[in-house]
């Protein structure tokens, strides 16, 4: 379902006593469901006022028909082919028995000279559905766009990506090996001292550079005791050492077990040779997991952008998030803390992915805007559940909030509290018509000082709402 109750100016509803002037000048037309009333590119000299039941107004797309709009009793479609002259280039059909007023182009002709107000309803409505289509047609176009750019990003950089991941895995193995065997060809050591000094190497780079999260202060602390304990034994340039030593979670005691029966110049070769295994194991895993970064940015833009799925899909709403998570990923790091309370058991809904990821992220952006002015760490909390037969998402950030007056503006298109030149104010209201119009949705907001929660509401899809 694709209509707005709280926005009559595209789908504008005629008033009964209208319905009953212009019934005198029309005829009556039934349709059962799944009847067309008109096709693309079909001839058409009426227009038609829908006295009961739904119709859905479907753009013929590659792979099916893409959905445009629904129309309610009292609304009205075919006016662009009477007025304009133009060949249709969508199809209207009925989802519900429907009844319909039939009004032919000589009729309405007229109704405008009897009923100049009536025909300005529809001119008017002429317009602003003109208007929008071409909105909808720009942003269909960047989206394109976007997706084209993606599959060229998502070749480009998979591959290598990927390729590079592989190696720094295996470079791994390839350190690991080349100095073990560097090692076990060093004079300065025993045997019983290279096994030693590789059951060490074996137990840190085991648990990982870093395994002992730290904050900056207690690792100083360690990087200190460590340095000053390898002083003691007359290991020079100690503090060297004692970064890698304290990243791999070694504590004084640990190091004076290790020790024991090695001193000065032996003892400081032997932890030279571990912490430069460490460094080197260290940097591979940041190759690795750089590339692995860089896999899941193509993985999130593709899921983002739904590259080469058809327009309409059953999707699950926590994917969309996730990815668009990711997407603004650079916004969130050591800013903002994100909270998910995800209901892992909804059911998918009916949905235009790439067109949803745009309304997660409007919103989701919006949120870390308002709360990058403030002081400390963000609170982001994103929450799913079941509404009925809808799907409901709810995004609240602890910014500080929407001002009264501004609250009921903010869906209004072009009106921003951003900056000039940081916001164009069509986020919101892009974001509204996607649920509402395209989704058969509603979005909420409410907002106080330190907490502004936008509410959507979805239907869930077909199947689900029929018990299939």
């Amino acid at each position: 379902m694709i209509h707005d109750p709280q926005d009559t100016s595209v789908f504008p509803k005629l008033a009964d006593e209208e319905v009953a002037w212009l019934s005198a000048h029309g005829d009556e037309l039934k349709l059962e469901a799944g009847e067309y009333l008109f096709l693309e590119n079909e001839s058409v000299d009426s227009f038609f006022v829908l006295l009961e039941g739904e119709l859905r107004v479907l753009r013929p797309v590659e792979g099916g028909d893409e959905e445009v709009a629904t129309h309610l009793p009292g609304e009205f479609t075919g006016q662009l082919a009477v007025l304009a002259g133009n060949v249709p280039r969508f199809r209207v059909r009925a989802v519900a028995p429907s009844r319909l007023l039939e009004i032919t182009s000589g009729a309405f002709r007229r109704v405008s000279a009897e009923r100049p107000a009536v025909a300005d309803v529809f001119i008017s409505a002429l317009s602003r559905r003109v208007r929008e289509n071409q909105d909808w047609a720009r942003q269909n176009e960047k989206l394109a766009a976007l997706g084209k750019l993606s599959a060229g990003l998502a070749h480009e950089l998979n591959n290598p990506a990927s390729a590079a991941r592989r190696a720094a895995a295996s470079l791994r193995t390839v350190i690991l090996d080349a100095q073990e065997t560097a090692l076990r060809h060093d004079g300065r050591f025993t045997d019983g001292e290279k096994e030693r000094i590789l059951a060490l190497r074996r137990e840190v780079a085991g648990a990982g550079v870093d395994a002992v999260p730290l904050d900056g202060l207690e690792r100083s602390d360690l990087e200190d005791e460590l340095s000053e304990k390898l002083e003691e034994r007359g290991v020079e340039e100690a503090w060297e050492l004692g970064p890698t030593l304290a990243g791999a979670g070694l504590d004084a005691e640990r190091i004076e077990a290790f020790a024991d029966g090695m001193e000065g110049e032996k003892l400081a070769g032997a932890l030279a040779w571990l912490a430069t295994t460490l460094d080197l194991l260290g940097l591979a895993g940041e190759v690795e997991g750089s590339t692995g970064r860089i896999s899941e940015l193509v993985r999130a833009m593709k899921e983002y952008t739904y590259m080469d799925r058809a327009p309409m899909q059953e999707v699950d709403v926590h994917e969309g998030i996730e990815s668009t998570l990711v997407i603004l990923g650079h916004k969130l790091k050591g800013n903002v803390e994100v909270e998910r309370e995800y209901d892992r058991g909804l059911p998918r809904v009916s949905a235009r992915g790439g067109e949803l990821n745009q309304v997660w992220t409007n919103l989701i952006d919006n949120a870390l805007d308002a709360m990058s002015g403030g002081e400390g760490m963000g609170h982001l909390k994103i929450k799913t559940s079941r509404d009925g037969g809808c799907v409901k998402v709810e995004i609240t950030d602890d910014g500080p909030g929407i001002a009264r007056g501004l609250k009921g503006r903010i869906f209004e298109p072009f009106f921003t509290t951003k900056p000039i030149g940081e916001g164009t104010g069509l986020g919101l209201d892009i974001a509204r018509r996607i649920v509402t119009r395209r989704h058969g949705g509603d979005m909420r907001v409410d907002s106080k000082p330190g907490e502004t929660r936008f509410s959507v509401r979805l239907p869930v899809g077909a199947g689900e709402k029929d018990g299939g």
